[in-house]
Formats: C-alpha cells, sequence, structure tokens
C-alpha cells in the first residue's frame, strides 16, 4: 500500500506543479471514483477540468507490497497531451512514455560480462 500512497503523492506534486504557474484559478474535478481498499486491492479514476487524468488499480503484492499500474496524462504548455503508463510492483515503478528518455543499448561486451555471471552463480561462486 505504500507505493499506492507514494503514487498518490506523485500525482498530487503533478497537479500542484501543473497548476502552479496558473494560481489562483479554481480548477473543479469533473470525474473522481475510489474503491477503498479492500484486501489489499484498490481503484482510483480522477479527472480534472484543465485535462489531468489519473487511474489506477492495485493488488496485494506476494511481498506485502502493493502492486499498482495505471496511466495518468495532462496537457503541456503546447496543448498536447502527455500520456504516461506505469506498473509500480516488487521491481520498482516502472513508467512509459513516448516523452521519456530510452538510454542508448548496452556495449556488446555487457551481454558476455552477464553471461560470466551467470555461470559464476551457477557454479557456486559468489562475491560479497
Amino acid at each position: 500500500m505504500i507505493q499506492g500512497r507514494f503514487l498518490d503523492i506523485i500525482f498530487a506534486s503533478l497537479v500542484a506543479f501543473v497548476a502552479a504557474d496558473k494560481l489562483p484559478v479554481h480548477i473543479p474535478i469533473v470525474a473522481e471514483t475510489r474503491q477503498e481498499p479492500v484486501d489489499g486491492a484498490s481503484a482510483s479514476d480522477f479527472e480534472s477540468g484543465n485535462g489531468i487524468r489519473f487511474i489506477q488499480k492495485a493488488v496485494a503484492g506476494g511481498a506485502g507490497q502493493s502492486n499498482a499500474e495505471g496511466v495518468f496524462s495532462y496537457p503541456d504548455e503546447h496543448g498536447n497531451v502527455i500520456e504516461v503508463r506505469y506498473v509500480a510492483n516488487e521491481f520498482g515503478y516502472q513508467p512509459q512514455g513516448a516523452h521519456l528518455p530510452v538510454a542508448p543499448p548496452a556495449p556488446a561486451h555487457v551481454a558476455d560480462l552477464l553471461r560470466i555471471a551467470a555461470e559464476q552463480r551457477a557454479a557456486g561462486i559468489t562475491f560479497e
């Protein structure tokens, strides 16, 4: 549930950031639904009058965490809609969006190093 609350904080910060240069303007909430947590499962759907949208569904994870997935979007300064889809689980927060930077491909020797490390682990070799 910590990740779900963390994402709510991120979303609230995003709303504050987008609205900061337009204060004091009242931005209405045009739609909001919430499924309160039951056995680790919850859902949220939120839309504001300035085009911000947030949808999230969460379920209890196997290691005590909350596994969430969702999407949020907002208009940028040019009126384009920026959309981020994400998963947040035991592997961390994993956002995806056309506007997000992409790392360059790993150099070829990295695959060799990963193969060697896997062979060492299989042989019982560990490093501290």
